[in-house]
């Protein structure tokens, strides 16, 4: 009992002595600018830092900067261990090689869209020969088939004299005089 209340009153310390429940106004973020500044301002102040307009292609300034869009070449150009040229297990497809893998690829992919297609269609039907009506259907089999063999264990009669006793009772077939 004393582990439990000392583990509940660790609970309760440590929750309020986190900063995970503070409100984001209330949190302080670190200046990082210069020593000169304060050392302390909220996330507000350091929203209203940032700039809002966006980034703009370097080669095309209608556009706006794609993310990934970098250009390591010229980023690394300088350095001795950057090769872009005699690159190990670089493929240069030339444009009758390339158009060929296209084309099979879109054969890949129409097939496989079509398979996908036939299985969505499969699992939507609800009626007909479907393979869930299949599956309840064997599931029932089988469930009756244990029960009729536990009421012949049970009673003595067989499986075709409980049928004709059910017969009898629902009146599909007459009374025997």
């Amino acid at each position: 009992m004393m582990r439990k209340n000392l583990a509940i009153l660790l609970t309760a310390l440590s929750a309020t002595s986190t900063t995970a429940f503070v409100t984001p106004a209330q949190q302080r973020v670190a200046a990082i600018n210069t020593p000169s500044t304060r050392l302390f301002e909220t996330a507000a102040e350091k929203a209203a830092d940032i700039d809002d307009e966006p980034q703009m292609n370097p080669d095309n300034p209608n556009l706006p900067a794609l993310k990934g869009d970098y250009d390591w070449d010229a980023e690394y150009a300088a350095d001795d261990d950057w090769i872009t040229e005699n690159v190990p297990g670089k493929i240069v497809l030339n444009e009758v090689d390339l158009a060929a893998q296209v084309t099979e690829l879109s054969k890949l992919e129409e097939k496989y869209r079509k398979v996908r297609q036939a299985e969505e269609y499969e699992e939507a039907r609800i009626i007909g020969w479907v393979p869930m009506a299949e599956t309840y259907n064997g599931r029932f089999a089988m469930f009756f088939l244990v029960v009729g063999l536990l009421t012949e264990y049970w009673t003595g009669i067989s499986i075709p004299g409980q049928i004709e006793e059910m017969a009898r009772v629902g009146g599909f077939i007459g009374p025997d005089f």
